[in-house]
């Protein structure tokens, strides 16, 4: 199906709006933990687990790898194409996995999310991170259609807006990740 530039361009913004309303949750929550952080209860001795460090790396990577492969579908390489969105779908995965061994890492250090051994600290962080896994796994959805049409042949030099809204959405939620670590990690 061809789409008019109209109808393209709608898309785009719908894709944008959503962006800005996803920046601006995280922009409240982080804006909160900043606010709490004066509470006398707040932690400061906490460290991240390096997991957390491990799975920037990952993320980052998965970004190249999904530029890649609209790079290379635009050059009409499918072979190099079909290896980097595998290879993203791969790495996404293995993000969502580390996040949560690095929550088992939190709480095995004692540290929960809720009940009298929590605090004000540890919740805030495992809302931050948990409502970016979720926008992970959306990721991971929106990824898993480009993938299908990917292989169903449906983009091509002059057909790639699936593909670049697709790309611009991984880019973002990575993009948003770098800034909840180095905000998590840094800003205590």
């Amino acid at each position: 199906m061809v789409l008019d530039e109209k109808h393209k361009r709608a898309r785009m913004m719908m894709m944008w709006f959503g962006i800005i309303s996803m920046s601006m949750m995280f922009a409240g929550l982080t804006s909160a933990y900043v606010v709490s952080k004066n509470r006398p209860d707040w932690l400061t001795d906490y460290q991240l687990p390096d997991v957390f460090i491990w799975s920037t790396l990952v993320i980052f990577l998965s970004s190249i790898t999904f530029h890649l492969t609209k790079k290379f579908t635009s050059e009409g390489d499918l072979v190099k194409a079909n290896a980097m969105i595998i290879s993203t779908f791969i790495l996404g995965v293995l993000f969502v996995v580390m996040q949560f061994v690095g929550f088992n890492e939190i709480v095995e250090a004692g540290y929960y999310f809720t009940g009298s051994a929590s605090s004000i600290t540890m919740s805030f962080i495992y809302l931050l991170v948990l409502a970016h896994v979720v926008h992970v796994m959306a990721g991971l959805i929106v990824l898993l259609v480009v993938i299908y049409n990917h292989f169903k042949k449906k983009y091509s030099k002059g057909n790639m807006l699936g593909l670049r809204l697709g790309v611009t959405f991984w880019h973002f939620v990575d993009g948003l990740w770098l800034y909840l670590f180095l905000f998590l990690y840094f800003f205590r």
